[in-house]
């Protein structure tokens, strides 16, 4: 009998071609950008990601509330100099995490919030959490944006980091519609950049005859000084920074995350003489911070001196007061081109003398305040605080503060021993990073011991993540100084009112955080008498677990920051 064709021939099988869905781009594309963790709270919108995080080895840390996972983004690129991600779902999932990225912003701290959003096919039917949330994110982020199709999800994350890096480093911001996540496109029809192909070098130098300028006017200034500021840091730039000043002889101050850079005790750093040296040098020169309140907007500076301005950003050069000289550019790269331009000429006029003079200042400050440094009194005194903590430090500590007047206090005080061993809100004065801070950077740095100080105030904001930090199994060591009130407030409300109402709005409950430490599963003592703090301190270290000590301050001592702000004149 005769065979047919079809039962002689087998049947040609058309092959699909492979698909890869929304989600898993993304996750791709974090994994290019060296994203090892997201930090986020679920939604129903953005689960695609996940699951391709899974599949790309990137771990997924679940938080309490999305400002949490902002700000711990925000803390995760400041600790490692790689950028941060949080992903957050549409509506108030991405309105939630406003705050931190607004944070992130001023704090020029690169890292990416990606968000969900309602399917485009159901665009402006009012889906379940529509809102404009790019409109939303657009005035405080370096780059804001809707994906339109699935196939270009990769190519616009590896977008929005590049933007994260242009000029002054700061987040961006990208939503996701729910179809454009879960859908799926075939691979070839997919741009997935490669690894280090999609960004340009950012260490620039800036104008050569600047440097040659710089490095001129530092060889024959007689008492120059500099101010470190956080773009130091955020360059990664403290080597850089350390050579400099050491070779030009030049006396250092250092605020933002550029304290440590230089250790206590050398010789070349100062901190308590600042206004001193500012008000006497004859070249001041200004490293990676803004001309904004915490410098007097420039006003601080005499008109006698020449000024000097490095940054990063074009814009913030010779805002708000004029300066002699400006240097845009990476700092760190700026710092070390001018520290060889000057090495052939290094003429300059002996500076014992001015370096003896701010000494003498400085030593005079530190012991015009050891005696409430070293104080018994009880209610605690702030400054004792504060004096325990910097006993406590290690060069392994990074210490984190999170409040108002009680880290006020502690930035007159704790000195962090190693480079970017420091972490604060910066300028946006942000209340509440402590504890994502604590997450990110014991999640990035599991060698490192981190220390942390709240104002009971800011420790409410986000303290129900003390949870998550047990439940990831990372001991830190908190401390919470009570004083039952946001005191930084109460001060300006007595200091314009008068002190029977400087109560109002401000008051808070005797909360004993101890306990709450406790009842989560973490280690948790109270300190009412200061020679108890120390102890306490060792025990929390000792403990292996999250923690959180409980000292009970006065009330009624304010620190000087807090009562010269210029808003309560």
């Amino acid at each position: 009998m005769a065979q047919t064709v079809s039962e002689t021939q087998p049947t040609a099988v058309v092959k699909e071609p492979e698909t890869i869905s929304g989600g898993h781009l993304v996750a791709k594309a974090l994994k290019a950008e060296g994203i090892d963790v997201i930090f986020t709270l679920c939604g129903g919108h953005i689960i695609d990601i996940y699951d391709g995080c899974v599949d790309e080895g990137i771990a997924v840390v679940d938080v309490r509330h999305e400002q949490v996972a902002a700000h711990a983004a925000d803390g995760y690129a400041r600790v490692t100099g790689k950028p941060g991600c949080a992903v957050v779902t549409a509506g108030p999932g991405t309105t939630d995490a406003v705050t931190g990225v607004a944070n992130a912003f001023r704090a020029e701290s690169p890292m990416l919030l990606i968000g969900g959003q309602g399917a485009l096919n159901q665009h402006k039917m009012g889906s379940l959490q529509d809102l404009p949330h790019v409109d939303m994110m657009t005035p405080i982020t370096k780059f804001a944006a809707t994906v339109p199709h699935t196939a270009r999800a990769a190519d616009m994350v590896s977008m929005a980091f590049r933007e994260c890096y242009n000029g002054a480093p700061g987040p961006s911001f990208l939503e996701i519609p729910r179809d454009i996540l879960d859908n799926s496109v075939p691979v070839e029809s997919a741009t997935v950049p490669e690894a280090g192909h999609y960004r340009g070098s950012t260490k620039s130098i800036g104008d050569p005859a600047s440097v040659e300028a710089l490095a001129d006017l530092l060889v024959r200034a007689e008492k120059p000084v500099v101010l470190l500021g956080s773009q130091v840091w955020t360059s990664r730039g403290s080597d850089a920074a350390t050579e400099f000043v050491r070779t030009l002889d030049i006396p250092a101050f250092m605020n933002g995350s550029a304290r440590g850079t230089l250790p206590p005790g050398d010789p070349h750093h100062f901190h308590l003489s600042r206004r001193y040296g500012f008000n006497n040098a004859d070249l001041i020169l200004i490293v990676g911070t803004p001309f904004d309140f915490r410098m007097g907007y420039g006003r601080r500076l005499p008109k006698s001196a020449t000024v000097v301005q490095i940054d990063f950003d074009y814009r913030t050069v010779g805002k708000n007061r004029d300066i002699d000289l400006g240097l845009v550019g990476d700092p760190g790269a700026i710092l070390a081109a001018v520290t060889q331009a000057a090495s052939g000429r290094l003429h300059k006029t002996d500076r014992k003398a001015w370096f003896a003079e701010l000494r003498a200042e400085e030593d005079a400050a530190y012991q015009k305040r050891l005696p409430r440094q070293l104080s018994d009194a009880n209610p605690i005194h702030p400054l004792r605080l504060a004096h325990e903590i910097n006993e406590f430090l290690t060069e392994d500590s990074i210490y984190i503060g999170d409040g108002g007047d009680i880290v006020t206090f502690s930035g007159g005080v704790v000195q962090p021993k190693s480079p970017g061993h420091w972490m604060d809100p910066g300028p946006l004065g942000t209340l509440g990073v402590g504890i994502p801070f604590v997450l990110a950077a014991k999640y990035a740095r599991p060698d490192k011991e981190v220390v942390a100080l709240f104002g009971d105030g800011a420790f409410s904001l986000t303290g129900w993540d003390f949870e998550t930090l047990v439940r990831y199994k990372l001991p830190f060591v908190g401390v919470v100084g009570n004083n039952s009130s946001m005191n930084q407030i109460r001060y300006g409300q007595e200091a314009k009112y008068g002190k029977d109402r400087g109560r109002i709005g401000n008051t808070l409950g005797d909360v004993k955080y101890d306990e709450f430490a406790r009842m989560l599963g973490g280690y948790g003592e109270e300190v009412r008498d200061p020679k108890d703090i120390g102890p306490a301190l060792l025990r929390a270290r000792e403990s292996g677990l999250p923690s959180l000590i409980n000292v009970w301050v006065d009330p009624d001592a304010y620190a000087p920051g807090t009562m010269n702000q210029t808003m309560y004149k």
